[in-house]
């Protein structure tokens, strides 16, 4: 039998895992890092107006596209998005991005969703996408680097596990990392997380289904008593 410790340890460390699936769904989560300069003039602009349309911020940027693109990367809390929810995002930051005028010249607005290989910008994320291979970058220098890929693991409040992929030269290691150490991280491409989104997808639409199921008939017929 295990010791009682062990076991009162173990109930709190899923409790806490629990408590972090749950904020996946939270629109007020906070984002890891943010950006600095323009960008992130954008985005404290356009925060308070996405949050009541159901939407969330993943990430804002400037690129040297067609002269001048603002990339503005939104999600819904369940981390779908529509080319009609880009669209409404559009619509609603556009004009007062106008009004404000914080890109002092010309340039072309860009909703997007945040893609397969998707920026990973909350805790959330981390444990969404945990088992799969993702690039980090950091602050400080970590096993001789600042730019690490591995495979994400062993999610907690405050960190994360890296298992660094084998090399000609070394053998795989596990490195701790914190979140407060992030400086970027995005998913890496692969079969396995093309195949695992498209089956995210498909199970969140038969969720859809489901509730809509679940919604009483509205009775289109009015009576007069």
């Amino acid at each position: 039998m295990e010791p009682l410790f062990f076991i009162v340890s173990s109930i709190k460390i899923w409790m806490n895992h629990m408590n972090e699936i749950e904020r996946m769904d939270d629109i007020d989560e906070p984002r890891l890092f943010e950006e600095d300069g323009v960008a992130a003039r954008v985005s404290a602009l356009i925060i308070p107006l996405l949050k009541p349309l159901g939407f969330r911020l993943v990430r804002t940027k400037l690129l040297g596209l067609n002269g001048l693109t603002l990339q503005i990367m939104v999600e819904r809390t369940n981390g779908t998005m529509t080319i009609e929810d880009c669209e409404i995002v559009s619509r609603a930051v556009a004009p007062l991005l106008d009004v404000e005028n914080i890109i002092e010249r010309k340039y072309h607005l860009e909703v997007s969703s945040p893609g397969i290989d998707r920026p990973l910008v909350r805790k959330s994320d981390f444990i969404h996408w945990q088992g799969h291979l993702a690039k980090i970058e950091t602050s400080t220098i970590i096993d001789g680097r600042q730019k690490l890929r591995g495979k994400l693991k062993d999610i907690t409040q405050n960190g994360f596990t890296l298992n660094i992929e084998k090399t000609a030269h070394r053998e795989k290691v596990n490195v701790f990392i914190s979140f407060s150490n992030i400086t970027n991280a995005h998913l890496i491409l692969t079969d396995e997380l093309i195949r695992d989104t498209l089956k995210k997808n498909k199970d969140l639409d038969k969720q859809l289904i489901s509730d809509d199921n679940l919604k009483p008939l509205k009775n289109e017929n009015n009576y007069n008593t």
